[in-house]
């Protein structure tokens, strides 16, 4: 697997292998108080997720994981599972950090909408404004496009251009202002708004944006308007060179052997498109806010979680809204994303009918760990009428 192969959205992209089954250490938890509330779960309950996590983890391969689940932001079980260092014997705790891959595109989402409602930012402003020296292709896209993944832009993180001899081969290091220049040379895949293509691009300039706009670098923006007023004191930007508590190391299989993540250089872990570290605590304290109005305005929230319609007005086929999709289990709604990057993968779904969310972190890459399937089941566990339909086997 080359370096270029670790997307950061895997959602589109998985590919199922036959892996050998392998044992981990006993998950350590924090405590719940059952009698706090009648939300709590049961024995049974956290007896039936334990039982799935740990089956799924060994038929996978996944060396450590987290889960996280919550009603309305309160934790009713934050767990650790196997191992967040391999080499160590170092177990995964709750409070144990894992790279959030495209699910950090929510957040810079919910940044764009605060400086929306400061007008600093309007969602039909052209990106031909931040970005002055762009091709004149680029003044039909506007902000709103770039939120949406409807903008036409061409995909910089593919293999051929993150590759050595691409512009942008991920061991080396680049100014903001030299990785705008190199996507301003890319070629335009579509007229904006005809259809919807999942481009890390959009938001690596949104991240930019952001940085024009406040003057400040995009996740010292997020850390002073998101991640302190809600207290997840260990969300922040990815560092190799820093002194990080609690991080985890991201794995990859290639073949049948287990490999430590591949390195990129520190730019390609620092653009907007997901580079962060969270974990569960932290998050609940996430899906909390997003039941308020806290951070955004409802009218904001509800900009956010709307699907994003084509130029024929009809929904954008992946029913994707501003950093989220927008789907149903069982006629109840699910606002989801998942991410990959670095030999890590993760999922958050919140079942905001039944004011539910469930998150899982793995230290696995996105071609053997399927984190948003064992959400979608874990949450089936816990209300059985989200467990999603038995997988078809075609023979």
């Amino acid at each position: 697997m080359t370096l270029a192969s670790a997307t950061r959205c895997n959602r589109f992209a998985m590919i199922f292998l036959l892996l050998i089954i392998c044992f981990f250490p006993a998950p350590r938890a924090i405590a719940q108080d059952s009698s706090a509330s009648p939300t709590a779960l049961t024995p049974a309950q956290i007896s039936a997720v334990d039982q799935y996590v740990n089956a799924e983890m060994a038929k996978e391969r996944i060396p450590g994981a987290e889960v996280g689940i919550y009603h309305r932001g309160k934790i009713l079980l934050a767990k650790g599972y196997g191992l967040a260092d391999v080499e160590l014997n170092v177990p995964v705790k709750p409070q144990t950090v894992f790279q959030s891959g495209s699910v950090g595109k929510q957040f810079v989402s919910a940044a764009i909408m605060m400086l929306v409602e400061e007008a600093k930012i309007s969602l039909d402003d052209s990106i031909t404004k931040y970005f002055p020296d762009a091709p004149p292709s680029w003044k039909p896209i506007l902000i709103k496009n770039m939120l949406s993944h409807t903008s036409g832009l061409g995909e910089y993180e593919t293999p051929a251009r993150t590759g050595p001899n691409g512009p942008f081969y991920l061991r080396l290091d680049f100014t903001e202002d030299q990785l705008a220049q190199k996507i301003e040379a890319l070629p335009i895949d579509f007229p904006v708004g005809s259809k919807w293509a999942y481009r890390n691009t959009n938001y690596v300039l949104l991240g930019i944006v952001i940085h024009k706009v406040t003057g400040m670098f995009y996740a010292d923006f997020l850390t002073e308007r998101i991640f302190k007023p809600l207290g997840m004191n260990s969300t922040r930007l990815i560092s190799e060179t820093d002194i990080i508590p609690n991080r985890a190391s991201g794995y990859e299989i290639h073949g049948d052997k287990l490999q430590n993540q591949e390195w990129v250089s520190p730019t390609f872990n620092s653009t907007a498109d997901g580079a962060l570290y969270f974990n569960v605590l932290d998050l609940a304290k996430w899906d909390g806010a997003l039941y308020g109005t806290t951070l955004l305005k409802q009218s904001s929230l509800d900009r956010i979680w709307t699907i994003y319609p084509l130029n024929d007005g009809k929904p954008n086929p992946a029913h994707y809204g501003f950093g989220w999709f927008i789907n149903s289990m069982n006629g109840h709604k699910v606002i989801e994303h998942s991410g990959a990057w670095q030999g890590f993968t993760c999922d958050i779904s919140r079942y905001v009918d039944d004011n539910l969310t469930v998150v899982v972190l793995t230290n696995l890459d996105s071609r053997h760990s399927r984190p948003d399937m064992i959400a979608h089941h874990v949450v089936g566990l816990i209300k059985p009428a989200l467990m999603p339909p038995p997988t078809k086997v075609h023979k």
